[in-house]
């Protein structure tokens, strides 16, 4: 027995809210057992792995705007995550660096979502790969989502500073 177009639709905003829901739970689980939001432990993965970065040159590796970036930014650093130090060679240029508290933190943490997606992605063949990006765009333009500014991170907004650990 075919669908209609509504059960199909219903079927589609389900999967959505499941997809929407599962971000929530897993950020709300970093938020609660770890301080981070995603995007401070997205932050702080990439500051680990690249001491010594700017504020700029950190926003290009991430796709996110510089002012995200800084937000983030002062965020750690008033928490003990994260210290800028000036730049020896070019004293106008500030670096970042994470903390020894902030590598305890992010070894203890659990993946986050998208690595684990981005595993599981790369798994599919090429052409599931395409379809799912492009069924994906299509939802996007179907609900007015194309043209939104948006990194490569799975993650509810930026919430207020969590409970501290």
């Amino acid at each position: 027995m075919e669908k209609s177009s509504d059960e199909l639709c219903d079927e589609v905003l389900v999967s959505l809210r499941r997809l929407i829901r599962a971000v929530d739970l897993h950020s709300r689980r970093l938020a609660g057992e770890y301080g981070l939001t995603g995007p401070q432990a997205l932050l702080l993965k990439a500051i680990i792995s690249n001491q010594g970065l700017s504020a700029g040159e950190l926003a290009r590796t991430l796709s996110l705007s510089q002012a995200t970036i800084t937000d983030i930014l002062k965020r750690l650093e008033q928490r003990g995550l994260v210290r800028r130090e000036r730049a020896e060679t070019d004293r106008r240029k500030v670096l970042v660096f994470a903390t020894e508290q902030a590598q305890v933190i992010i070894d203890a943490a659990p993946p986050l979502l998208q690595d684990k997606f981005v595993e599981r992605f790369g798994g599919l063949r090429d052409w599931e790969q395409m379809m799912l990006l492009a069924s994906l765009k299509r939802v996007a333009e179907l609900m007015d989502a194309d043209d939104l500014d948006a990194a490569p991170l799975l993650a509810p907004g930026q919430p207020a500073d969590p409970p501290r650990l």
